[in-house]
């Protein structure tokens, strides 16, 4: 079971993706995405991306999400390296998602994507050390 995007009803295969989608829409674009999460979430900017799932559960509509899974796809080719330069790009993040995010850039017509992903990334990298933080205390 997924969630539709309660501003643009994109859907999204859990509620953390929703979280990253939102966040990262906000952040890269402005606009609805942003408007939406400061009414719904004041504080969602300073949350990791769990808590701000937490946060979404109640506000977005469950819907059904299909899962595809690598050996259906014939894909497995994930590129040189995960430093920016071959195939895969941003650790952790898979490549579907940052190609969606790229083409949301650029539909927004955003001077300097690269920019714009190399900002969510650090914000991710603090998010998780934030969260990391947390649960050590």
């Amino acid at each position: 079971m997924g969630y539709a995007c309660p501003v643009c009803a994109d859907p999204q295969a859990d509620a953390v993706h929703l979280a990253n989608h939102l966040a990262f829409t906000a952040l890269a674009r402005g606009g609805d995405h942003e408007d939406w999460l400061d009414e719904t979430v004041p504080e969602w900017e300073s949350l990791d991306e769990e808590t701000l799932a937490d946060a979404l559960r109640d506000h977005a509509d469950e819907m059904e999400y299909p899962q595809v899974f690598e050996d259906t796809t014939g894909q497995h080719d994930h590129g040189e390296g995960r430093d920016g330069t071959g195939g895969g790009q941003g650790g952790d993040v898979p490549d579907a998602m940052l190609e969606q995010a790229r083409a949301q850039l650029d539909d927004a017509e955003v001077a300097d994507a690269e920019d714009v992903l190399a900002e969510a990334r650090e914000l991710t990298a603090k998010r998780r050390e934030d969260a990391d933080d947390s649960e050590t205390e």
